[in-house]
C-alpha cells in the first residue's frame, strides 16, 4: 500500500500472514517484515479478544524471509500466535478474504495524511481510562500529535501519536506511567522511520486526512469567448472627417 502510487499485486504472488495478541506487536512485526524482504503490507486482520494479523505479499521466497523475521521478532514480544505461507493462493480466496488490497489502496489514492512521514508511537493498555489518560499525558510532555486509537477487543486499546523520533520516546514514557497509574499497561512499541506501506495501513482520524479536490472550470467558458467576439465585431470607429476642429488648429493651417 503505496500512498505515492500503487503497482499492483501479482495475481500468482504467495501469502504470508503473522497473528499476535496486540496491536502494536503486530504493527512492530508488519514493520519488520517489510525491512527485511521485498514484500507489499496487504493490512491487518482483526479478529476480537487482541488478535491481530498482518498479510503480505510478494514472491515466495521473499515472503520466507519476511513471515520468518516477523514471526522472530513477534516472539521476542512474546506476542506470537501463529503463522503461515500460502504459496499460491487461488482466485476464489482473493475474492473472498481481504488479502488483494484493492478498496485499501482506492481509498488511500483519494486522500493524504497531514501526519506522514513522521515517527509512530502506539501504547497499548487493557481498559480505555487508561488509553486516555496516557494519550494526555503524551500529548502533555512532548510534541506530538495524537492521531488516532485502536480496539482490537480484550479490552485492548491502543493511543497511536505521530512526532519526531526523540519527542515520540519521550512521550511513549511520559504515557506508559501514567498508564500503570491509572489501570494496566499492555503493550508499547516505537517506528522512528515507517515506510510508506505501513503508514498507508495505520488507523487515522478523519481530521488529519486531506481529501483531494477536483479543480472547477467554468462551464460557459466558451460561451463567454464568443460573446466577448461578437463585441469586438460590432465595434465601428468614429469619421474623423465629421469630427468638430477647434479655431486655433485652423488658423495655424492658414
Amino acid at each position: 500500500m503505496n500512498s505515492s502510487g500503487y503497482a499492483p499485486i501479482p495475481s500468482e504472488s504467495a501469502l504470508g500472514l503473522v497473528c499476535t495478541r496486540s496491536f502494536p506487536a503486530i504493527v512492530g512485526t508488519a514493520d519488520m517484515m517489510l525491512k527485511s524482504a521485498a514484500v507489499r503490507l496487504v493490512g491487518y486482520e482483526k479478529i476480537g479478544s487482541g488478535y491481530c494479523t498482518a498479510v503480505v505479499r510478494g514472491r515466495i521466497s521473499d515472503v520466507r524471509i519476511a513471515v520468518e523475521e516477523g514471526a522472530n521478532v513477534a516472539e521476542q514480544f512474546g506476542q506470537l500466535v501463529s503463522k503461515t505461507i500460502i504459496p499460491r493462493p487461488l482466485p476464489n480466496l482473493e475474492m473472498v478474504l481481504p488479502i488483494s488490497g484493492r478498496l485499501a489502496r482506492y481509498l488511500d489514492e483519494n486522500s493524504h495524511s497531514r501526519l506522514s512521514n513522521q515517527a509512530v508511537g502506539l501504547l497499548e493498555t487493557r481498559g480505555f481510562p487508561a488509553m486516555v489518560g496516557a494519550a494526555d499525558a503524551m500529548l502533555k510532555s512532548a510534541e506530538v500529535q495524537l492521531a488516532a486509537y485502536e480496539v482490537v477487543g480484550d479490552g485492548l486499546c491502543t493511543a497511536i501519536i505521530r512526532g519526531r523520533v526523540s519527542d515520540v520516546v519521550v512521550a511513549v514514557e511520559a504515557g506508559m506511567h501514567e498508564a500503570d497509574r491509572i489501570g494496566e499497561l499492555h503493550a508499547v512499541m516505537v517506528i522512528p522511520r515507517p515506510l510508506e506501506d505501513l503508514e498507508a495501513t495505520l488507523p487515522l482520524a478523519s481530521c488529519w486526512i486531506e481529501k483531494k479536490q477536483p479543480i472547477a472550470f467554468p462551464l460557459d467558458l466558451k460561451e463567454t469567448q464568443k460573446e466577448l467576439a461578437g463585441q469586438e465585431e460590432a465595434i465601428e470607429l468614429p469619421d474623423l472627417r465629421q469630427l468638430p476642429v477647434p479655431d486655433e488648429v485652423r488658423i495655424d493651417e492658414t
